[in-house]
């Protein structure tokens, strides 16, 4: 198996860099692995899509809406809404090869079962696939009538679709095909057939005008711009009421026509037309399969064996999973299935983002300006610009809501999607790496594209070269490099000793061994680490230099006279760079703060920086970045430690120019202790403990809260993070006391061990008791009563409760 790319393009077309590989079946291997990530449910703004992770390319869509009435036109369903009331989930999603959806939507009784299922092919750019989608009523004692529209789409202005039987003026008969030619695919053809065994379609009113009508397909074909394809559901509603108006007058409100008759496509194929929609209604039961083949490479799949292939993706991702985390054995059933879901939605919430953003290298706040602009009281006018197109793999924190990458989010997706699929985080983090410019800057919200900016209010949608975010990204660096130790490699030498050594090598192509190349083969590990250094050490140093904050300026006094630092974006109320958006900090703002979580992101990061290193064997840089974390560390006792509150707090300068401590009972105190930066001897775990522990403060029967409950804004005002509680931040604090305080002796370690393990079943029989009421995992959760708040599905990082079951922390 290979694609037809060449193995010189595949480091900008998929963002591989391949480097030196001296093994030919590692060579084979990526090929056969980035042909299983061209194809996949790379749309996860909808509710079922597919595209090719191509720039400009085909692409796949599904709407529909309730034809037992003309209100159900109204709401068709398309792109993911938290308005519309469905629940909907992947039950199964391997992240290459096989995906299972089903979405219940009340309003419509129905539920409609999406699966989808890739077949690799010789010599082929991603091989063939097939899409099965199922309905059937939620209620089986009302109607259920669906009119579904399945639509295909070129994007790139040098592509071509053509239907085969385009001459049906009222609609097409039996099996459809639609034969098309994209930049990147070649040629291909598309297939629709409808199971014979759907149930029929109950007449309304007047359809015995339109014969036959009912139980035709109906089309509309229409020449659209290059990059719009996702404005398909316009082009649709557009054609649909087109028709309505024409219709519509021979009848009116006296003789009510059908809505499942008057409310179709108009049987129309424009010149030029490169985008095609096919809808038809279903009653009852029913069943439609789609089949993508390439001309050069036919996958022979049919309806029966589409059946038994599913069947089988089902047991191999239901087996995998328990073999990927066996401790989840553990829990019932019930809890298990709700596990393998929420994997599933995260992987399903990987898109393939391509276009251009919009950034603002000039605008500062006077706060954030240390230039004599700010001295004299002026500021810089905002002045966005486009940037050139960019493009980004990505895993999603909320399908509805958070369509787009979110850099601090993405370290903690990594995690779980390491676990699972070791080369798919690999190829994330590549893709983001490729998006750092030469200052070493990346944005900490990717809005590349029309489409991703349709999702976000005009005022957050530039994004500033000196806003930095948590620098998470790296956590996925460094469980890669502990799943290499694991297996005896424990830096550069051992694997370049002998570099065609093949640790578990396999010839197939199955998604578990695609998985694992980079661990299979330890000269892809050592390929992709040394390509990937440069440019994160670039990034390493942006951080230091721009987020660094003032500490002799104000008569600090610390081990270090560089090792402070402070957020840069702030407004009176919001600090949206660090992540904590509202969470209290010093008021007013002063460009003198240091913020106590900002030093500790910096601590961890010069951590994971000298793990690289040291895997790498740079002994300058390890020796370096080893200085770089002392140096924090102590200066964040130094610096961030308030005697008298027995706590961590951000430092501020008042109005005389005097430093002072900014103590706000939260997260934001419990930083050191998150990110392990505590020694198990240290005076001060045991106070920030305490405070962990507290009910009056920050414990609750559901997780750790945001902010105490005992703090005067605790849920008050915007009530983002000023209680609710996170299950990322609770990963964090579960991972600590599990790898370090409940591991490693010292005096508070049996209090952590108790901690621990009381904390691990609150956070996950509170996710999972929202995820049985609610059918959803959450953003958040509320400090009082454990209800599931915000954005919802979230799957993002609240999908670490899986890892938190299966007790692996990173």
């Amino acid at each position: 198996m290979r694609l037809t790319i060449p193995i010189v393009a595949l480091a900008t077309t998929t963002s591989l860099a391949l480097g030196q590989v001296a093994s030919s079946d590692s060579e084979s291997g990526l090929r056969s692995s980035n042909e299983s990530l061209l194809w996949g449910t790379y749309r996860p703004n909808l509710y079922f899509g597919l595209r090719a992770r191509l720039p400009a390319t085909l692409m796949t869509g599904l709407m529909w809406f309730g034809a037992q009435d003309y209100q159900g036109f109204s709401k068709m369903r398309h792109a993911c809404d938290q308005g519309d009331g469905l629940v909907y989930t992947f039950t199964e999603h391997d992240g290459r090869n096989s995906a299972k959806e089903v979405i219940k939507d009340e309003l419509n009784n129905v539920e409609l079962t999406a699966s989808f299922l890739k077949v690799p092919g010789e010599a082929a750019a991603g091989g063939s696939w097939a899409v099965r989608v199922e309905g059937k009523p939620l209620r089986r004692d009302q109607m259920s009538r669906i009119s579904l529209i399945n639509y295909f789409g070129n994007d790139g202005p040098l592509s071509s679709l053509e239907l085969e039987n385009s001459d049906e003026e009222e609609g097409l008969e039996g099996e459809i095909t639609l034969r098309g030619s994209t930049h990147g695919l070649g040629d291909y053809a598309i297939r629709i057939v409808n199971h014979a065994l759907n149930s029929e379609i109950t007449p309304g009113s007047h359809s015995g005008d339109f014969p036959g009508y009912l139980e035709r397909t109906h089309y509309f074909g229409a020449p659209i711009g290059p990059g719009q394809v996702w404005q398909a559901k316009n082009v649709f509603l557009n054609a649909i009421t087109a028709r309505y108006r024409e219709v519509f007058p021979s009848y009116g409100q006296d003789k009510m026509l059908d809505p499942a008759v008057l409310l179709t496509l108009p049987d129309e194929a424009r010149y030029g037309a490169n985008l095609f929609g096919f809808q038809k209604v279903y009653e009852g039961t029913w069943t439609v399969d789609i089949f993508f083949e390439l001309v050069t490479t036919p996958s022979q799949l049919d309806s029966k064996s589409l059946s038994t292939a599913l069947g089988a993706a089902s047991e191999s991702f239901k087996s995998r999973f328990a073999l990927a985390f066996p401790q989840i054995s553990t829990f019932s059933s019930s809890q298990q299935s709700f596990a393998r879901d929420i994997l599933a939605n995260l992987i399903g919430g990987v898109g393939y983002f391509h276009g251009s953003s919009i950034i603002d290298r000039t605008f500062s706040h006077e706060w954030d300006d240390e230039d004599s602009l700010a001295s004299e009281g002026q500021k810089r006018e905002p002045h966005p610009e486009m940037t050139e197109e960019r493009e980004l793999l990505t895993a999603t924190p909320s399908r509805s809501f958070f369509p787009r990458g979110f850099y601090w989010d993405e370290g903690f997706h990594l995690l779980l999607v390491g676990a699972w699929d070791n080369d798919l985080s690999l190829e994330i983090i590549k893709s983001w790496i490729n998006l750092v410019d030469e200052d070493g800057w990346v944005a900490r919200e990717q809005i590349l594209g029309e489409e991703a900016r349709s999702k976000v209010p005009k005022e957050f949608q530039t994004q500033y070269p000196s806003y930095a975010n948590p620098p998470t990204l790296t956590m996925g660096i460094t469980a890669f490099i502990g799943r290499l130790r694991a297996l005896g490699l424990t830096s550069l030498s051992s694997i370049v000793t002998d570099p065609d050594q093949e640790i578990f090598a396999s010839s197939s192509t199955s998604a578990l061994s695609l998985s694992s190349l980079h661990l299979s083969s330890p000269a892809l590990a050592a390929s992709y680490l040394t390509s990937l250094y440069p440019k994160l050490k670039l990034h390493y140093n942006w951080f230091r230099s721009t987020q660094r904050g003032q500490i002799r300026e104000f008569g600090r006094k610390s081990r270090s006279s560089v090792e402070g630092y402070r957020w840069r974006g702030r407004t009176t109320d919001h600090v949206l760079t660090s992540g904590l958006d509202d969470y209290p900090r010093a008021i007013p703002p002063h460009l003198g703060e240091l913020h106590v979580d900002l030093a500790s992101w910096m601590a961890f990061f010069a951590r994971t920086m000298k793990d690289v290193a040291e895997f790498l064997e740079l002994e300058e840089d390890v020796e370096e970045f080893e200085d770089h974390y002392e140096d924090i560390v102590h200066n964040i006792d130094d610096l961030h430690w308030n005697e008298e509150k027995s706590m961590y707090c951000d430092a501020s300068v008042d109005a005389d120019d005097e430093s002072y401590h900014v103590c706000h009972e939260g997260y934001i105190s419990l930083f050191p202790l998150l990110l392990s930066l505590l020694e198990p001897s240290s005076p001060h775990l045991g106070p920030v403990l305490s405070l962990l522990r507290d009910p009056e403060q920050l414990w609750s029967p559901y997780g750790i809260r945001s902010l105490s409950k005992s703090h005067p804004l605790f849920g008050k005002g915007e009530d983002y993070w000023r209680g609710p509680i996170w299950i990322q931040m609770n990963y964090l604090a579960l991972g600590a006391l599990y790898n370090k305080y409940a591991k490693e002796p010292g005096p508070h370690q049996s209090l952590a061990g108790e901690i621990y393990s009381e904390l691990r079943d609150n956070v996950i029989n509170n996710v999972y008791k929202e995820y049985e009421r609610t059918g959803f995992v959450w953003e958040q959760y509320d400090a009082t009563t454990g209800e599931g708040r915000r954005s919802t599905p979230f799957t993002g990082w609240t999908s670490l409760v899986t890892l938190i079951m299966a007790e692996q922390y990173y």
